[in-house]
């Protein structure tokens, strides 16, 4: 039997935030949410999720899951009395324990089945993952003895001697369930930081291993934005490279960032400043950016994006955005069509060669295949209360700025003459226009205040 223990508790003073620490992210997900990801794919029978500061706030940002139990430490006396609390609260204390912190956020799941696997080929009372760092300053330093643990020391306890030690504990533990019930309840908080410390248990237990891995970024802990910046750019190289391999061209790799959900297909190339988040899919030879934001997107062949935002929509093939473009939520810009400078489109379908190059904004609309929208149209959706539609079709011209006060329905090849305010239905083949007659005033003089 796998239980996992995760400990979320702390506050993250460093942090200076009044988010808990285990919510900031990585990539768009949590650091709590990566390191619950990574221990699903060992398929344990229970998950426990150890939470104190903000623990409602926490709970909450978790999706339900059958397998995950919230335990509350209150107060976090450290990461030994999270393990007494635990121990208390769970009466079957059988199998492999296994404790993660919920700020190691890259751990991977074969590092831990590698843990496992070591855990149970000795028949261990305790492993542990260790590594070596360069400048190990702010972690507990391991002491071997053969090839057992003889003790681990907290940096804050650790004296000028100990400190020159480059073994380093990683915090990620696999115990014998039974056996450490039998003595967390011992542990004592006698040190300088006035905590119980969970790697007391190595000198109780009889038989402690150490897994030492290469630390190659997945073990980095987080108690400052600094180091979550290292890991964000570490997750961020991870996928660019990924797809540069794939055949996808970074202009100015660092100043972008791709989501781990994201699809791109080969002989795109990304430009820079540009962002793709969520579940955004874009297809062979497009040109992104500079300057773009997409997210939760479908982006078909042959596209090109500049400038421009796009959210939640479907863009087909052989479509130009931008630039300067909002695309927002429900949209389909169909093949062949263009949305120039300063357009807005919201929840609206445009047909195949649709064009509207300048200043307009079309929301609640459909738009019929071979339309040009004039520069400076707006459909006027919104009375006050409710939004409503309109629909313009095919082989329409709409004369520049040309107000639509929606609900209305134009047929096919209608022209709309420039500055109109279009208020009724208007049928094939006809042209629309709402215009008042000039007047020029001679001798009109502005007043001055």
């Amino acid at each position: 039997m796998l239980s996992v223990a995760i400990l979320a508790a702390g506050k993250g003073t460093r942090m200076e935030s009044s988010l808990p620490k285990v919510l900031h992210k990585i990539s768009g997900k949590s650091l709590l949410q990566r390191v619950i990801n990574s221990c699903v794919e060992l398929n344990p029978d229970q998950i426990f999720v150890i939470t104190g500061h903000k623990s409602k706030e926490v709970q909450e940002s978790i999706p339900e899951n059958k397998k995950i139990q919230f335990i509350i430490q209150d107060p976090q006396l450290g990461t030994g009395h999270a393990i007494q609390v635990l121990c208390r609260a769970i009466k079957k204390n059988e199998g492999k324990l296994l404790v993660l912190n919920g700020d190691v956020p890259l751990i991977k799941p074969g590092t831990l089945n590698k843990l496992l696997n070591l855990h149970d080929s000795k028949n261990a009372d305790i492993s542990l993952i260790t590594t070596k760092k360069k400048n190990p300053q702010g972690y507990g330093r391991v002491f071997l003895k053969g090839d057992f643990i003889e003790r681990i020391v907290e940096e804050k306890d650790c004296n000028n001697q100990e400190r020159e030690n480059l073994l380093i504990n990683a915090g990620i533990y696999c115990f014998n369930w039974d056996n450490l019930s039998k003595i967390i309840n011992t542990l004592q908080s006698n040190n300088n930081q006035k905590e119980i410390y969970l790697t007391d248990t190595v000198s109780l237990l009889k038989n402690s291993l150490s897994l030492e891995v290469e630390d190659n970024g997945e073990l980095q802990g987080i108690n400052n934005r600094i180091q979550l910046s290292k890991c964000e750019e570490n997750v961020q190289n991870s996928i660019k490279e990924k797809h540069m391999l794939n055949g996808v061209t970074f202009i100015n790799k660092a100043s972008c960032s791709i989501s781990e959900e994201a699809e791109i297909s080969k002989d795109v190339t990304i430009e820079a400043n540009t962002h793709i988040r969520g579940r955004t899919k874009i297809n062979s030879n497009c040109i992104i950016g500079p300057n773009t934001f997409i997210e939760n997107s479908n982006v078909g062949f042959h596209c090109e994006i500049s400038n421009s935002t796009v959210y939640d929509s479907q863009i087909i093939d052989h479509i130009k955005i931008g630039p300067y473009s909002h695309i927002r939520p429900n949209s389909k810009i169909s093949s062949h069509s263009k949305i120039g400078n300063f357009v807005e489109i919201k929840n609206s379908q445009l047909e195949e060669e649709t064009k509207v190059n300048h200043l307009s904004y079309i929301g609640d609309s459909i738009i019929g295949r071979s339309t040009n929208i004039g520069a400076g149209t707006i459909t006027a959706n919104f009375d006050g209360q409710k939004k409503y539609q309109t629909k313009i079709g095919k082989n329409s011209s709409i004369g520049a700025n040309t107000v639509f006060v929606a609900p209305i329905n134009l047929g096919e090849s209608v022209t709309t003459g420039a500055g109109s305010v279009i208020t009724k239905d208007s049928k094939d083949n006809s042209l629309a226009i709402s215009r008042t007659k000039q007047v020029n005033i001679a001798n009109w003089k502005k007043k001055k205040f």
